[in-house]
């Protein structure tokens, strides 16, 4: 905390450092000083991003920019031209920009006009590169660093509704465009008037080269023994998200108004973001009408085939007997287990209906003998939720669905309305709305709810040697591409040559061009990567630092290799068990944690919808026994109520005797 205090203090790069002994002001000695711009949580919130200019060579000790190699880019461009103002040579062009104002304003509208008329990749890319160029030089010209245009983006991209952005009339006209009327349609069927929707995974338009390598749909490959560790953390780095706060503006408004407003505004919402404008109550409640469960006779089949798997896998959790220990002669320690009493599981809805994961919630919730379970589900344009989702409702004994998805969803089950109910705890994945709203009520006391764990979009990473078959190890892969294009795909490579490398991408590209989701597939393949590695601890090493969702192990002896594991969600092993069986069918949980999570949470079990209760019983002889040291200890820390707890009983014990 000095650190912090003494940064914000003075304006400066303050750390603490063990080799210093203490602070340690950024280039105090070097000259090379950090001038402090903001301070601001992680993603996780359990570290400080200090954002800063940085004032000389640099932050590394090997007089470079940062610790990860020389700026690039836009950091590149910005610091030459920093440069330049101070000392460029007098019959530079860039020396001549800065002078003449005018020629500078000249060829910024030029090069504008050039980027709207070029039409080929390779032109745009050119003509942005030129634009880019002049208009960070009028930035730098007017001490305007990247820094202060990132915070104006970030400031910007908070506001929730904005000015309907039509071109000015010089600019309309000059090419032709007519001003629309308010609210009136834009020639490509938009609403003219910006509005903010729920985030959803959007796939890839035709023309988009994301997950495109040469014209085929293949992750980007790279060997570790020629890559850099911190090049490879930066390639492991799962697809960036919304800014927290972005993410917050948005979420906690609609909290607030569930809070205030409830079923009102819960049906708002569903209205606006579902389009189920005909509803007229945001809950079904049990018994849920036969007609809303008329699936199929397979589906049915299939549902209670993996209903059954679910319920035995976690009916075989359940603790046989309470814990009872003798900690010493006359101290009885105890613990033993009690459902949550109400409890409820959000069902996404998104890019796919999802009845498997009401499954995987409602299953062990019954099991462990909840006495309230709700379910909530975005339901569809007509009102209706998909009636797979209403059938396993029914068979876990669920009291009611919340016809509702997202922020408003989450809310709803944390503080209750006057239709829906309050709950204790909160499981099941969602988008990054969804994810932001458990946190936010799970830090709320006044909720008083608790949540399973963070989660973001789907993951698996296939550990692969020369006994893989491809066409395995690419469908696998696949099968977790296609939930989102902001899921992510990871495959390592162990001892394999070229051509057998080549087999899985080939594979790759076939099987994903004849996926219905073929787009959502690129989408996620644009930020997967293949891992070549020599040996399978180098594998499973990598794979411990990635934490993933799901690891699949299509190598020899692969029972083995599960000792080696150390973070996963869920582990499907040998060629024969594909992520598919546990995603449905096979008994284990699929709600897992993802992210990197691995590393600190559990998948859902049984114990996720159980409390853990413990009980001390006392002999008066054990009393005796334990009372010095319990009294020497609320002694040293000065809590003399706590010591006479113990005194007060064995002076009544020696005026009995």
């Amino acid at each position: 905390m000095e650190s912090i205090h003494k940064a914000i203090q003075s304006g400066a790069g303050v750390y603490y450092s063990r080799s210093h002994k203490g602070l340690w002001v950024k280039g105090a000695t070097s000259g090379d000083t950090q001038e402090l711009i903001d301070i601001r949580w992680d993603c996780d919130a359990d570290a400080l991003q200090f954002t800063v200019k940085q004032k000389g060579t640099g932050f590394c000790h090997l007089q470079t920019a940062t610790c990860f190699g020389p700026y690039s880019g836009l950091s590149r461009l910005e610091r030459t031209l920093q440069d330049r103002k101070a000392s460029a040579p007098a019959k530079s062009y860039t020396a001549r920009l800065f002078r003449e104002p005018k020629l500078l304003q000249a060829k910024i509208m030029e090069e504008a006009s050039e980027l709207c008329e070029a039409s080929s990749k390779e032109d745009i890319a050119a003509e942005a590169a030129d634009l880019l160029y002049f208009a960070l030089a009028k930035c730098i010209a007017a001490d305007v660093d990247l820094a202060a245009i990132e915070r104006n983006l970030d400031l910007k991209s908070m506001k929730t509704t904005r000015r309907k952005g039509d071109a000015k009339p010089q600019w309309a006209q000059k090419i032709g465009l007519e001003e629309l009327p308010s609210g009136k349609a834009t020639p490509n069927g938009l609403p003219s008037k910006e509005t903010v929707k729920e985030a959803a995974s959007i796939p890839k338009d035709k023309e988009d080269p994301a997950g495109l390598d040469n014209g085929r749909i293949q992750m980007r490959r790279y060997k570790t023994s020629e890559t850099e560790p911190s090049a490879l953390a930066t390639l492991l780095q799962r697809p960036s998200q919304r800014s927290t706060d972005q993410i917050m503006n948005i979420v906690n408004p609609i909290i607030k108004d569930i809070q205030s407003n409830g079923d009102t505004a819960l049906l708002k919402y569903t209205h606006k973001f579902e389009k189920a404008t005909s509803l007229t109550s945001p809950v079904l409640n049990s018994p849920f009408p036969e007609h809303l469960m008329r699936i199929p006779p397979e589906t049915i089949s299939a549902i209670d085939t993996s209903f059954e798997n679910i319920r035995r896998f976690h009916a075989a959790q359940q603790e046989p007997k309470p814990l009872q220990v003798e900690t010493m002669p006359g101290v009885s320690c105890s613990r033993f287990s009690r459902p949550i009493e109400r409890v409820g599981l959000y069902v996404p809805g998104g890019t796919a209906v999802l009845p498997s994961t009401a499954l995987m919630l409602g299953v062990p919730a019954m099991v462990a003998g909840c006495k309230q379970i709700v379910l909530a589900s975005p339901p569809r344009p007509d009102g209706t939720i998909t009636p797979e989702i209403v059938y396993i409702a029914h068979k876990v004994g669920a009291t009611g669905i919340v016809l509702a998805g997202g922020a408003q969803a989450i809310a709803a089950l944390a503080y209750g309305t006057e239709s829906v109910p309050k709950v204790d705890k909160i499981l099941g994945p969602g988008n990054q709305f969804v994810t932001a709203a458990k946190m936010i009520v799970a830090n709320d006391t006044s909720a008083g709810v608790g949540i399973d764990m963070p989660a973001g979009p789907s993951e698996v990473l296939v550990v692969a040697d020369k006994s893989a078959e491809p066409a395995f190890v690419a469908s696998d892969l696949l099968s977790q591409a296609e939930h989102g294009s902001d899921s992510q795909v990871v495959l390592i490579t162990v001892g394999l040559g070229e051509a057998q490398v080549q087999a899985i991408e080939a594979e790759v590209h076939a099987q994903a061009s004849a996926l219905p989701r073929v787009d959502i597939v690129r989408g996620a393949i644009a930020h997967s990567v293949t891992l070549e590695v020599g040996s399978i601890e180098e594998a499973m090493r990598l794979s411990n630092q990635y934490a993933p969702e799901h690891l699949i192990l299509q190598v020899e002896r692969a029972e083995r290799v599960v000792a080696m594991v150390e973070n996963a969600g869920s582990v499907f092993v040998g060629a024969w068990t594909p992520e598919s069986v546990g995603d449905y069918s096979a008994g284990v949980n699929h709600s897992l944690p993802t992210y990197g999570y691995a590393k600190q949470y559990s998948g859902v079990n049984l114990s996720s919808f159980t409390k853990h209760i413990t009980s001390s019983t006392l002999t008066p002889d054990g009393l005796k026994t334990i009372s010095g040291a319990v009294m020497q200890l609320a002694k040293v820390e000065e809590l003399e109520a706590h010591r006479r707890a113990v005194s007060i009983r064995l002076e009544h014990m020696e005026k009995k005797s």
